[in-house]
């Protein structure tokens, strides 16, 4: 698939037009200059035919700053990859010297390039977006991001220059993978260990990331996508509009993730928000495996890795299923060992029991044991099914009006898992009682 990298100054409404393109909210949109930090992918289709659309953070070519810095080097990695150029430009503001500036990274790319005038939200502002032909780069496209105006014209140019004639290869659906933890434990560090390249921008600033940052690469001859997301902060804490809707989307992105990695603090130890954290992850289903982050930081001891574990385990008692990692992100230590674990829980939460199977395993061997434990009630349970996988999801049919204690239903759980595996995953059951 062709891919479209949109660049401009900070606030020019690049976020509004990636949104736009893409037909739905995944870039973080409001007035604060410099939300957008990393680069951002979506797809765009027009009249049938598809492209990648890649957002990219406000660019100050002068600055000396870290995250200005680092803004400028996700924008060149994202133009180094794509097949065109959107430059975005505010009319309202004309020819500015930060786009001239602008204009000679474009020049060097020489690659298919397309001016985007942004906000002309009436026909009387349409003449002022002929100054910037003086850049010299490509046609002018007067538009409004955020009322689309003008916009199906642009992606009918965008779609005659660089949409691929023919149908694309169908692609097996990638394992789904969103990082989840406190801000700055080391989230986007993972993730550029993972890939092997500086995919995510990395600072000692909290909140550096804000999006949820996809990045869809191959390894291995497998497709993952890796959601790098926004640190989630208290309720109550989170200072602006773009680290609120942050927090709203890395939630979001646990609602489509397969498998999730939690990521833990060794230096600050556990925290009542790292537990909440995992919560969301196994609300959301997602198979889970807690990496504990900065393990370089604790004093070598031969029970420091049980000691640490014990204290999750003590903190984070619904979370037996899921195994513990200790990294170093920052060195690689053990980072290595975190793609085959995400293969086995990716495996293990698609796991499928026939009906047969499983009630002659519920009845030959489940069904007294849980008689014996439930004193003074008699156990009517005629048959168990499988209902579905991510997660794997469990019908329980019951004889009576009354569900089965909490304790009960644990049981069944961890005698499922024992018998089948379902490695890292948290598993579902839904009772069905008589009468209802």
């Amino acid at each position: 698939m062709h891919r479209v990298v949109i660049i401009g100054r900070a606030n020019v409404g690049k976020s509004t037009l990636f949104n736009r393109l893409c037909a739905r909210r995944k870039a973080i949109v409001g007035r604060e200059p410099g939300i957008t930090r990393d680069r951002l992918y979506g797809k765009a289709t027009w009249l049938g035919r598809g492209f990648e659309v890649v957002d990219t953070g406000g660019l100050l070519p002068g600055d000396a700053d870290l995250l200005p810095r680092k803004i400028l080097e996700q924008a060149q990695i994202a133009m180094a990859e794509a097949d065109m150029i959107l430059l975005l430009v505010d009319v309202r503001a004309g020819v500015t010297s930060l786009d001239q500036e602008l204009t000679k990274l474009v020049r060097r790319q020489n690659k298919p390039c397309l001016v985007v005038a942004n906000k002309v939200d009436a026909a009387s502002l349409e003449p002022l977006a002929q100054q910037f032909y003086e850049l010299g780069i490509g046609e002018v496209f007067p538009i409004s991001a955020e009322h689309g105006r003008g916009v199906a014209e642009l992606a009918e140019a965008i779609v005659t220059n660089v949409a691929a004639a023919g149908a694309e290869e169908a692609r097996a659906e990638p394992m789904r993978v969103a990082i989840v933890g406190r801000p700055n434990v080391g989230k986007s560090t993972l993730l550029n260990r993972l890939l092997g390249q500086e995919r995510a921008i990395v600072s000692e600033i909290p909140g550096t990331t804000r999006d949820a940052v996809d990045t869809l690469v191959d390894l291995a001859g497998e497709a993952f996508l890796f959601v790098d997301t926004a640190g989630i902060r208290r309720r109550g804490k989170s200072e602006g509009l773009a680290e609120k809707v942050g927090v709203i989307m890395a939630r979001k992105s646990l609602q489509h993730a397969h498998v999730a990695l939690v990521v833990l603090d060794a230096s600050e130890g556990i925290t009542k928000l790292d537990s909440a954290i995992a919560g969301y992850a196994q609300e959301a289903g997602c198979s889970i495996l807690l990496v504990v982050n900065k393990w370089d930081t604790v004093p070598a001891s031969p029970h420091a890795a049980k000691d640490f574990e014990d204290r999750i385990r003590l903190r984070m008692k619904f979370l037996e299923f899921a195994p513990v990692l200790f990294v170093s992100a920052l060195k690689g230590t053990r980072v290595g060992k975190i793609l085959p674990l995400l293969r086995r829980a990716h495996q293990a939460r698609q796991i499928r029991v026939p009906t047969s199977a499983l009630n002659r395993f519920f009845h030959g061997k489940i069904k007294e044991r849980m008689a014996d434990l439930m004193t003074g009630r008699k156990l009517d349970v005629p048959y168990l099914t499988q209902a579905g996988i991510h997660p794997p999801t469990f019908l329980l049919f019951l004889g009576t009006s009354r569900k089965l204690h909490f304790s009960m239903e644990r049981f069944l759980v961890n005698q499922l898992r024992g018998e089948y595996g379902f490695f890292a995953t948290p598993i579902r059951i839904v009772q069905k009682v008589r009468g209802r």
